[in-house]
């Protein structure tokens, strides 16, 4: 476009300097011009307007679809990656609530029964062991004050075996002016037991007991009794550093009793 422009304003000035040529010569034929000196070229002109924006090309034809490509090497297996550091240990959680009691389920099959055990062996026959034991029972209130109260006469079996003995009754000492003193015993055969200490029972009373009748039990094992028969005799006296006897009283409107068994021996 701007080729076309300058190619104008070129004939435009030819033009006009072949005009201007033609009118002076007629003025001044006699006289001899010398060429002057050519004009400054001009100014280009403005660019023109753009053209109008031609149609749009038809889409060409689709072309044909390549072959598939091979396929690719397989890539070399990466390197392992590092061990990451252990994270912290995070914080206990909120203890949870108290789930809901779980439905009991159906009971299940029962199951097969085991196998029946092997019969165990029948035991050896124990020694029959008979008990060898007697009581003397009797009622009544005595006052004495020291002496037998009771005797009861039993059969011993064995030399190695001991003697179980008891009374069960009522005993009280009355005292008058100061505290008193009174003492039960066993006597075996006359003696009192040394295998391996006496059997007896004190009441200790003072002035203030008013007549203290109670129910009270003495009792012990005696060993180194031989076999046969025993007189076993049932005491009161004076107490160990009282000088003298006091008002003892045996059994009180109930009955009296004296407990003989023969025990095995006692475990050494």
């Amino acid at each position: 476009m701007f080729s076309f422009s300058v190619t104008v304003l070129v004939l435009i000035q030819v033009i006009a300097t072949s005009g201007g040529q033609s009118v002076s010569d007629e003025r001044n034929q006699q006289t001899c011009v010398s060429a002057g000196v050519p004009g400054v070229p001009g100014v280009n002109g403005s660019p023109g307007r753009d053209g109008m924006k031609g149609e749009t090309g038809k889409n060409g034809e689709k072309g044909l679809v390549g072959d598939d490509g091979g396929q690719g090497i397989k890539g070399e297996k990466g390197r392992k990656g590092e061990k990451g550091i252990k994270g912290e240990r995070g914080l206990v959680g909120d203890v949870g609530g108290k789930g809901n009691a779980g439905k009991i389920g159906p009971q299940g099959p029962k199951g097969p029964q085991g196998i029946k055990g092997e019969t165990g062996r029948k035991g050896e026959k124990g020694e029959a062991v008979t008990l060898n034991w007697k009581q003397c029972v009797w009622y009544r209130d005595d006052s004495k004050d020291s002496g037998l109260i009771q005797n009861c006469n039993f059969r011993k079996h064995d030399s190695n075996s001991a003697l179980h003995i008891g009374y069960a009754g009522t005993l009280r000492v009355l005292c008058s002016s100061r505290t008193c003193c009174s003492r039960w015993y066993f006597t075996f055969n006359g003696n009192e037991c040394s295998g391996p200490m006496t059997i007896e029972g004190i009441v200790r009373g003072d002035p203030a007991n008013d007549n203290p009748h109670r129910h009270r039990q003495i009792e012990g094992y005696c060993e180194n009794i031989p076999a046969g028969q025993v007189t076993i005799g049932f005491n009161i006296g004076k107490c160990k550093g009282y000088s003298t006897t006091y008002d003892g009283w045996t059994g009180y409107l109930s009955a009296s009793r004296i407990m003989i068994a023969e025990v095995p021996p006692s475990q050494k």
